[in-house]
């Protein structure tokens, strides 16, 4: 595959490759099992409006670096976010840019799930066009159980996935969910011994289709979505912005950043 990295403007810690007119595109902090920090969240929002304007490609298929997809959020990255108004603020911010981008980007997305996918790994699946989850993998999102409201998480959009009941459920306990109850719930399509393998050849037989069909098409489907996010984003954003500043969030933190040192 071509490297693409001098069309996008983004961090060492997402890599974006071509295969014709496909991309696809990698969380690349496999030694931290691809959780989430600045450089990755900034380049999540900064991705997508780059790959809408990347008038060669045709589909995209999205997946993560080593034994996950990712593994949430750093949590030295969140006590950073905890005590830094600037940060805060920004990586809120950046958030919203990321759902709208995602839901308002007119190539499809097909999400290779090859490995745990937390926090906001779950919400890049939620957010993609299609999903196949390896058979070993699982989704969670733990926001509620560390302290945080989930602005740019499973809350946002699993309600048009999945009952409103499975929903609450799973945001508020955070329990994992495996690949098969995934399935079976509506937050993925497909359970797999080679995610990869199918989500490309998935991406390929999209990008075959006519073009001007496709898109419109996906458009015409993520208006339901887009329309549902925008009822909520505002409340979301404010909500998990006050979260990081609450006391129950710090002492879950500070006892999850001394139990990992």
């Amino acid at each position: 595959m071509a490297d693409t990295s001098r069309l996008y403007d983004l961090p060492a810690e997402i890599d974006v490759s071509a295969d014709g007119p496909l991309r696809v595109i990698t969380l690349n902090r496999p030694d931290a099992l691809n959780a989430v920090n600045d450089g990755l969240h900034t380049g999540l929002a900064r991705l997508w409006p780059q790959l809408n304007d990347d008038h060669e490609a045709r589909a995209a298929v999205l997946t993560g670096s080593g034994r996950a997809f990712s593994a949430g959020g750093d949590f030295t990255y969140l006590d950073q976010l905890s005590r830094d108004d600037e940060l805060r603020a920004r990586t809120i911010a950046h958030g919203r840019d990321l759902v709208l981008g995602m839901a308002r980007c007119r190539v499809p997305v097909i999400a290779a799930v090859n490995g745990p996918a937390v926090g906001l790994g779950c919400s890049l699946i939620a957010l993609s066009d299609i999903a196949y989850i390896d058979e070993h993998a699982y989704l969670a999102d733990p926001h509620v159980q560390i302290g945080l409201v989930a602005a740019d998480g499973g809350p946002l959009t699993w309600p048009l996935h999945t009952s409103l009941m499975f929903a609450k459920e799973y945001a508020l306990t955070g329990a994992r969910i495996p690949a098969e109850k995934a399935v079976a719930m509506g937050l993925a399509n497909h359970v797999t011994s080679d995610p990869l393998a199918d989500a490309l050849g998935c991406a390929r037989r999209i990008a075959e289709l006519p073009r001007q069909a496709v898109e419109s098409t996906k458009r015409l489907l993520n208006l339901h979505l887009e329309r549902a996010v925008l009822a909520t984003l505002d409340f979301a954003t404010t909500a998990e912005y006050q979260s990081f500043q609450t006391d129950e969030f710090r002492a879950t933190l500070a006892g999850l950043l001394a139990k990992g040192s």
